[in-house]
């Protein structure tokens, strides 16, 4: 079964501070984990289920790709970010897990790395409240972004930004 994902490699590259000399295999099962937690929780199952299924199709354009081009694809590049860096220094293979190490380098403390996801959380969060103030006044573009039903996951529109509310 073809999967379809929302970014590539190069928009990760591009657009976040991740190296261009990580292997894909290392971080693209997190596009995907991001991709179904995050945009889905958004997008609700039948707007994401469309979009998936136009891009396997070679199908997306209109109002869909320009959704995916405007909004989506920078939520989930730093949605992407947040689930990948806790785990960006370990690898798991038939010997255990283990973490890297580089001589001419110095690992970062757990803090650091929370302080990076942190930082990536907020970026993705601006980026996905972008998103739902345009479907607050556009979703009725999308007849899928409405349509859910039953066990369908229907779009969270409020995003939690932090901080205090009165």
């Amino acid at each position: 079964m073809a999967e379809a994902l929302l970014i590539n490699r190069k928009d990760v590259v591009m657009f976040t501070t991740m190296n261009g000399n990580v292997d894909t295999d290392k971080f693209i099962q997190y596009i995907k984990i991001a991709q179904d937690v995050h945009i889905r929780n958004y997008l609700g199952t039948d707007l994401f289920n469309k979009i998936k299924a136009d891009i396997i199709a070679g199908t997306l354009a209109g109002i869909y790709l320009t959704l995916v081009n405007d909004y989506l694809k920078n939520m989930l590049i730093h949605w992407a970010m947040v689930e990948y860096l806790p785990f960006a220094a370990y690898t798991v293979s038939n010997k255990g897990v283990y973490k890297h190490t580089s001589e001419n380098s110095v690992n970062v403390e757990k803090n650091e790395v929370d302080s990076l996801v942190e930082k990536q959380r907020n970026i993705a969060k601006g980026y996905t409240k972008l998103f739902t103030d345009y479907m607050f006044y556009h979703g009725n573009l999308y007849p899928e972004y409405l349509s859910n039903t039953n066990e369908d996951k229907r779009p969270d529109k409020e995003v939690n930004m932090g901080g205090w509310f009165l």
